[in-house]
């Protein structure tokens, strides 16, 4: 057989290669891979409406006129179970300077579905609202109240058989639950191995328990499981949909403070900012703030209050004309704040 031409095995070399490339991009095209890519998601106005009615509504108490903007920021992502993420599409977000890719577990937990995690992110959602609730109310001291109930009591801990499911601690050797220090804080105030004395409601009626406290984990327990609840002397509802997660907690209890007192917290600035909140106001960090400080920035934020533990994170990819505030608690928010408007200097990060 006689030997092909120099340019026609050339050819065929190029076609053969061209083939090997073309199969090797269908199936890494096809073949999905373990990670999520984190985008800045949508950003709002806690001072603004959400379709027809505010985003915060207050009713039962007096209100006040706000202006200026107090947004909280979100984290879209795409990937996770089920999707068709491949690395193409990794590589798109890992090329993307606003954009982060990480392992699909640090979203996901093993075996778990995007419904089961949309599921879990809006019950923090709703959870995080009442706790701004919580912290708004406290850091103004309106007056409200906070029921600890014992769900259940650890066999073998102190107090097992002398508190009983339904139970409500009112106090801590005279040292009334509030929503600064739950029944939890006042008993973990104690040395291990102290007796305390327990205020109690039950079945209608106030009486004490005297129980001993245990160190585990270096801490006074007595061993009980409490559920915290509240009830608060006016409505706040938020109106917001769609959104899931804790890290709104601070903005929506700027938002309600804004909205209960006089003045205003922004002086018209757009500030937006994120963190997870206690109900004593303690501000915790978050995840995803990279993203969060583009979609506030491109929203037009120049403003944006950042948990205390995030500043690391937040300074080495903080978008151009956006201020970074550090914040530890809900109070330090405000003063923070305060002293924005009067052009004072303010913790940055």
């Amino acid at each position: 057989m006689p030997n092909l031409p120099r340019m026609s095995r050339r050819a065929a070399t190029l076609a053969v290669a061209a083939c090997g490339i073309a199969a090797a991009l269908v199936v890494a095209s096809a073949v999905r891979v373990p990670y999520v890519a984190l985008l800045p998601g949508p950003t709002l106005n806690t001072l603004g409406t959400a379709g027809k009615e505010p985003l915060i509504q207050v009713s039962g108490h007096r209100t006040y006129p706000t202006s200026g903007h107090l947004n909280l920021v979100t984290v879209s992502y795409i990937g996770g179970p089920g999707s068709r993420f491949n690395v193409f599409a990794a590589l798109r977000a890992w090329l993307s300077p606003h954009e982060a890719v990480v392992p699909q577990e640090e979203i996901f937990t093993p075996g778990q579905t995007q419904q089961q995690v949309t599921k879990q992110d809006t019950e923090e959602m709703t959870n995080s609202q009442q706790t701004a609730q919580v912290a708004a109310l406290c850091q103004l001291n309106i007056n409200f109240s906070v029921i600890d109930t014992v769900v259940s009591t650890v066999k073998g801990l102190p107090a097992d058989g002398l508190l009983r499911r339904g139970d409500v601690i009112k106090a801590v050797d005279g040292v009334p639950v509030t929503c600064t220090a739950n029944s939890s804080a006042l008993i973990k105030r104690h040395p291990p191995g102290t007796r305390l004395t327990l205020t109690v409601a039950r079945d209608g009626a106030t009486r004490t328990v005297k129980v001993g406290t245990k160190k585990i984990g270096g801490q006074a327990v007595v061993g009980v499981s409490i559920r915290e609840g509240f009830r608060f002397p006016f409505t706040v509802k938020i109106n917001i949909s769609n959104i899931g997660g804790p890290s709104a907690g601070l903005m929506f209890a700027l938002g309600i403070v804004d909205k209960l007192t006089p003045g205003d917290l922004t002086g018209g600035r757009f500030v937006a900012g994120t963190g997870e909140i206690e109900t004593n106001g303690k501000v915790d960090p978050i995840g995803g703030v990279q993203q969060k400080m583009a979609g506030a920035r491109n929203a037009g934020a120049t403003v944006f209050l950042t948990p205390a533990a995030n500043c690391p994170d937040a300074v080495r990819a903080v978008p151009a004309g956006l201020r970074l505030i550090k914040v530890r608690s809900l109070s330090g928010a405000l003063d923070a704040l305060a002293a924005l408007k009067a052009g004072k200097p303010v913790p940055g990060c």
